[in-house]
């Protein structure tokens, strides 16, 4: 469980962040959704420690995760998985070494045991006879699995996703919405997704929350999403909707 409770961010005098409370679910894919410049990577990137908030409390179970001090919050991060918007791997580092990255940083585990978790990591998204390559010699779906890998390297109880079909077609987005809510079952993990994907709110959004101009609009779940009067959320769907039959005929002529 994550809980933000009266969380505000700014940023040079600007109110990115107004008085948002929120409470994101164990084992259920949470989405926060929401235009270019709303604030919901700036309220992800919060909750995760890489932004400090002005005020207010980011709960991960019992803890109050913005107030530890840096050695608590780097303990903390042992338990945290991260999937960055582009999957962020390092493009001098193979797909194995990419993997056993977060091993090195927060585990005292030997080199041999660290290949063996890397492979099974790299075995639960399907990727097979890759641990040699680098990132520029596999596909950007591939890329983001090599991704999801090292998010789950250390067994996170937290699994944090930026924008994850970032730069996919349509076939590989929903190969990785569907990874990530099946590792989010399987971990019993409490993710949370930010995304502007009306796809992946329908696919795999268990809990659903809005937000519009740096405020929580509204929350539910995806079977409440499209009987909201909430009209700031209604363009936001009719909006995605549109762009996506766009995308959709511009494929196919």
């Amino acid at each position: 469980m994550i809980e933000v409770q009266n969380i505000s961010k700014s940023f040079n005098n600007v109110q990115v962040l107004k008085d948002i409370n929120v409470h994101f679910e164990k084992g259920k894919t949470n989405l926060i959704i929401g235009q270019s410049g709303s604030g919901k990577t700036v309220l992800l990137k919060s909750i995760v420690g890489l932004h400090d908030v002005d005020v207010g409390k980011i709960f991960f179970d019992e803890v109050i995760f913005n107030e530890l001090n840096f050695k608590d919050k780097k303990d903390m991060r042992k338990q945290i998985g991260m999937l960055f918007q582009g999957g962020a791997l390092f493009d001098s580092a193979t797909v194995e070494d990419n993997v056993i990255y977060p091993l090195d940083m927060f585990t005292e585990m030997t080199k041999a045991e660290k290949r063996d978790r890397a492979n099974e990591c790299l075995k639960r998204v399907n990727i097979i006879n890759a641990n040699t390559l680098y990132p520029a010699e596999i596909s950007g779906g591939m890329q983001k699995r090599v991704a999801i890998a090292r998010a789950i390297a250390l067994n996170p109880k937290y699994l944090f996703c930026d924008e994850p079909n970032s730069g996919l077609d349509p076939q590989t987005a929903i190969l990785i919405d569907d990874l990530i809510k099946e590792l989010t079952i399987e971990y019993n993990m409490t993710t949370i997704v930010n995304t502007h994907d009306m796809n992946s709110v329908m696919e795999i959004g268990d809990k659903v929350v809005f937000i519009y101009k740096g405020e929580k609009w509204w929350e539910g779940t995806k079977h409440e999403i499209f009987e909201t009067e909430n009209n700031e959320l209604n363009n936001f769907i009719f909006a995605s909707k549109l762009s996506q039959e766009i995308r959709k005929l511009k494929n196919k002529t």
